[in-house]
């Protein structure tokens, strides 16, 4: 059984976009999705630096629409489920039908201008914790005021609060953590600091008519499949304010026999996740369009076409 998953903020790197550019009609592709969110994504997608593409209002369609383009360059596939880490679902909700990529990439833009006004009323990130107990990394970090704001699984947990909460941390680790790690976003994503971006959101999916999902959808709000685009979108515009558990859409992969798992572009960090947390799963990450034939390779094997 193949899944089908999307990373989320902080998986770009400059330039990752120039290889998919190259596909036939990708560019012309990019080019209409860029005019219809006011969004030059071929610019940012190769010339753009480090520091620009970790602004929250130019990261998150241009991950969604890495992701589209990649997936589509798979051909015909018909996976056993799909799922996506935090902007990601938007990604995922394309994979499933239940939105189409302008009215996705649309919404995500207003994601993520509404998230990145929200990151400036206080100065807030997030920080990845490395090894530890989770249930004694958890109560640490809300001793400090943080939010577990994404419990991935595989030991990992991403702490998110004010930039003084998180050099706190920094200075006072969870008892068996490895590491503290900052991540390269641009606020405290998931947490009660974007409240004010829920809203924004909510009114933006307000005049969209999302359909049912066509393969079996993974909500990161808690691991649960849900079986309307109504309340796809609904948990995707809540999920702004809310704890990202990958831990537990990895465990339902596993309860549905998942035997290959395929991370879209730029792929990598959900592919890491799954190696620790999901053994004997076989995984592949779409970094170039080199990664495709053995992409393709592995669908064959585990997927339906």
């Amino acid at each position: 059984m193949l899944v089908l998953v999307a990373p989320g903020q902080g998986a770009q790197t400059p330039g990752f976009l120039t290889p998919w550019l190259e596909l036939p009609g990708a560019a012309d592709r990019v080019a209409a999705w860029s005019d219809a969110i006011g969004l030059d994504l071929a610019h940012y997608g190769t010339q753009a630096d480090a520091d620009e593409i970790r602004d929250t209002a130019v990261a998150q369609p241009l991950l969604v629409a890495a992701g589209i383009l990649s997936a589509t360059a798979l051909g015909d596939v018909a996976p056993g489920a799909v799922a996506g880490h935090s902007v990601g679902e938007f990604t995922a909700a394309t994979f499933a039908g239940v939105l189409d990529d302008t009215a996705a990439l649309t919404l995500v833009r207003t994601r993520g201008l509404a998230m990145a006004d929200a990151a400036a009323i206080t100065g807030t990130g997030m920080s990845a914790l490395l090894g530890g107990d989770p249930d004694v990394s958890v109560a640490h970090l809300e001793k400090l005021g943080l939010t577990p704001a994404n419990i991935n699984g595989a030991g990992q947990i991403v702490a998110a609060g004010t930039l003084e909460q998180l050099a706190a941390l920094n200075e006072d680790k969870p008892e068996g953590v490895r590491k503290v790690v900052p991540l390269k976003v641009a606020g405290a994503f998931h947490t009660r600091h974007m409240a004010p971006a829920v809203e924004a959101l909510a009114k933006a999916a307000a005049d969209l008519a999302p359909a049912d999902p066509k393969v079996r959808y993974v909500s990161n709000r808690d691991g649960r499949a849900v079986a309307t685009g109504a309340e796809i979108l609904e948990r995707m515009v809540g999920q702004v304010a809310n704890p990202v558990r990958w831990d537990l859409c990895m465990e339902t992969f596993k309860e549905l026999g998942v035997t290959a798992l395929v991370e879209v572009s730029p792929g990598g960090t959900l592919v890491g996740l799954a190696k620790r947390a999901l053994p004997g799963v076989k995984t592949l990450a779409l970094k170039t369009p080199d990664d495709l034939d053995a992409a393709r390779e592995l669908i064959a094997e585990h997927g339906v076409a």
